[in-house]
């Protein structure tokens, strides 16, 4: 499996769902970089589960434990390690997804490209269990773009058919549910207690920012800032769908009404509109990098589902047991915020090189 991701910095995320542990390694970390644990606990408990209602019911402390690469607090140079140790474990739940496989999960796909050596307990390593490591990874990612002047922040722009129209200028980390407008909020929290209620779930969209980034991030054709963010975002489980700036709108304007016309702001280049999203043929151009992430329906729903029983290769029904979230999006938030900051930091490390973050503070 792949699963290493970057360039300057290599990200690689380990363990499955109901393993020992699941965890992380960053390599290319420069020297010397403060890492404060009591805010990467913060940040982690915006995406562990079992907080509120519209998340599965298994608990995870989600405590990560530093292995490697971090000493009295800072980084030292060497790969930083750290490692969850999976406490809520209920493997039981998933004895009969080998022969039956769950639609809209990989079991199948899985059980075809790994001859049944997978791991299918909780969906193994396919599972939205393993966003925990990537927001370990993250989460120290975006304590040093913050030092930096670089901020990533997110929230929730659609849930169902309900979207939050608000401008998104801040962040909104510290409300419970994360929207701009709370009163859509309330819209879309009704809509997953009413898919809940009939055994269903329902999906939506994440929105992203960052700013301050540096004009010259990303390259043209197969490495732009575009494609560095999506190779990282698809492997958030249940990504089906990405947009920068105007997206898919943009296909129904003119080229009058969708160019960002050209400016001087404080002595600086910028546009008087943003529908390129922060990025010009690959490259930040300097301004808010701007994108939207789409997650489908959590595919494990109480519902019963037809399915195909593999060794006696017939259709059957399937009822799913074990714990699972009516609507992934609240939670899947920080992990957007995660893997837009491990992209990011890439980049810059590519963009300034290495001496260039000693003694940033």
């Amino acid at each position: 499996m792949s699963s290493t991701y970057g360039h300057s910095l290599r990200l690689s995320i380990f363990g499955q769902s109901h393993a020992s542990a699941i965890g992380m390694t960053l390599d290319g970390l420069p020297a010397g970089l403060a890492v404060d644990e009591q805010e990467l606990a913060r940040f982690l408990a915006r995406r562990a589960p079992g907080q509120n209602e519209f998340s599965t019911t298994r608990k995870e402390p989600d405590a990560p434990e530093f292995l490697c690469g971090l000493v009295n607090g800072r980084t030292c140079g060497a790969p930083l390690t750290a490692i969850i140790r999976n406490t809520n474990t209920r493997p039981g739940d998933y004895a009969a997804l080998r022969a039956l496989p769950r639609p809209g999960h990989a079991d199948y796909t899985a059980e075809c490209k790994y001859h049944g050596f997978q791991d299918p307990t909780g969906g193994g390593h396919f599972s939205g269990r393993l966003t925990a490591p990537l927001c370990i990874a993250g989460g120290v990612c975006l304590q040093i773009l913050e030092r930096m002047g670089v901020r990533v922040f997110a929230r929730i722009a659609s849930i169902a058919d309900i979207t939050d129209d608000a401008p998104f200028t801040a962040p909104v980390s510290e409300k419970p549910f994360p929207v701009v407008d709370d009163t859509a909020g309330q819209r879309m929290q009704a809509a997953i207690r009413a898919a809940r209620a009939e055994g269903d779930s329902v999906g939506g969209t994440v929105e992203c920012a960052a700013t301050g980034l540096p004009v010259g991030l990303g390259d043209g054709m197969f490495d732009g800032m575009e494609s560095r963010l999506a190779h990282i975002l698809f492997g958030i489980p249940a990504v089906k769908g990405l947009e920068f700036g105007g997206g898919f709108a943009s296909s129904r304007l003119r080229g009058s009404e969708n160019n960002d016309p050209f400016c001087v702001q404080s002595g600086h280049v910028a546009t008087q509109t943003n529908h390129s999203g922060g990025i010009l043929g690959g490259i930040t151009n300097g301004m808010p990098l701007r994108l939207r992430a789409a997650f489908k329906p959590t595919p494990s729903i109480a519902k019963a589902q037809q399915s195909v029983n593999l060794t006696a290769m017939q259709q059957e029904t399937l009822n799913i047991h074990g714990r699972h979230d009516p609507c992934i999006v609240p939670r899947a938030v920080p992990c957007v915020e995660a893997a837009a900051a491990v992209a990011i930091l890439d980049s810059m490390l590519e963009f300034y090189g290495t001496e260039y973050f000693y003694g940033i503070e």
